[in-house]
């Protein structure tokens, strides 16, 4: 993983963080997934005027995707309707890494170095710690922690399709353009559909921020695409999921939410873990 990769990584990272936390923030779920999935594609959609129609081969990999991806946000929506933001968000990230990374060597056969396969250990394991960080989890929690770790498998799941679709086209810019148009009117299509005459009056105190949260989004994965095309899957995914530690400062300061010590030693491990990706 060359620097101008890890730094890319790392502020789609942080970007990543930012717009889940606008999810979060935003109360309506559905309406505030359906402003972000807007925002998304209206970023990306000049980019269509410079990347053209994708090759044939590649529309069923983009289908897959968007089956990955809207899965992934229904899941990611259920989650934080039923459980705190500290809590689910770093079962869904921490989840992905090592599914990531055994994917990756079984079904793409890749090779993972000894540093990088530590690496995706100990960024999972600091994060999977900070699921405990206020204590076991009890029963209520159970439908949330369910719905994350599930959310986890669709981040997986959408990571190897678009890490193939990307070194597919090798255009990660029409790549995420193609993604973000066919999946951003979805969630808008359901609010229209169940909302009706009500819809208009109930986006205009969001439309703002939550347009701010698509954009957003769509630079963080664009990111994390071009990265891909270097073929570290894995240790990308891995090091991705350090948005955890941005997510936990944002939780501490926007929503209140303790940082113990216990989040501290993970966050400390966390950062182990993004050293070993690092050499």
């Amino acid at each position: 993983m060359t620097t101008p990769i890890f730094a890319a990584v790392l502020v789609a990272a942080l970007l990543h963080a930012t717009w889940n936390a606008i999810a979060h923030a935003l109360t309506d779920r559905l309406l505030g997934f359906a402003l972000i999935g807007l925002g998304g594609m209206l970023a990306t959609l000049p980019l269509l005027f410079v990347a053209g129609l994708p090759p044939v081969e590649a529309w069923p990999v983009l289908l897959g995707s968007l089956v990955a991806h809207v899965l992934y946000l229904s899941l990611l929506m259920l989650s934080y309707r039923t459980g705190d933001f500290g809590q689910v968000y770093p079962l869904a990230r921490g989840t992905a890494p090592w599914v990531v990374a055994l994917i990756g060597v079984v079904v793409f056969g890749e090779a993972l170095p000894p540093n990088e396969f530590a690496g995706v250990l100990v960024v999972s394991a600091g994060l999977m710690v900070l699921v405990f960080a206020n204590g076991m989890p009890r029963r209520e929690h159970a439908p949330a922690l369910l719905a994350a770790f599930a959310t986890g498998l669709a981040i997986a799941a959408y990571t190897v399709v678009d890490a193939y679709g990307v070194r597919l086209t090798e255009n990660p810019t029409g790549y995420i353009a193609w993604i973000m148009l066919l999946q951003g009117p979805v969630f808008f299509l359901v609010a229209l559909v169940t909302r009706r005459g009500r819809l208009m009056s109930q986006l205009r105190p969001m439309w703002k921020i939550g347009l701010l949260g698509g954009a957003v989004s769509a630079g963080a994965y664009g990111l994390v695409l071009w990265a891909q095309l270097s073929g570290a899957v894995a240790g990308i995914a891995a090091l991705r999921e350090t948005s955890i530690v941005f997510a936990a400062v944002i939780g501490l300061i926007f929503f209140r939410e303790r940082f113990g010590p216990l989040r501290v030693v993970a966050s400390v491990v966390v950062v182990g873990g993004v050293l070993l990706l690092a050499l």
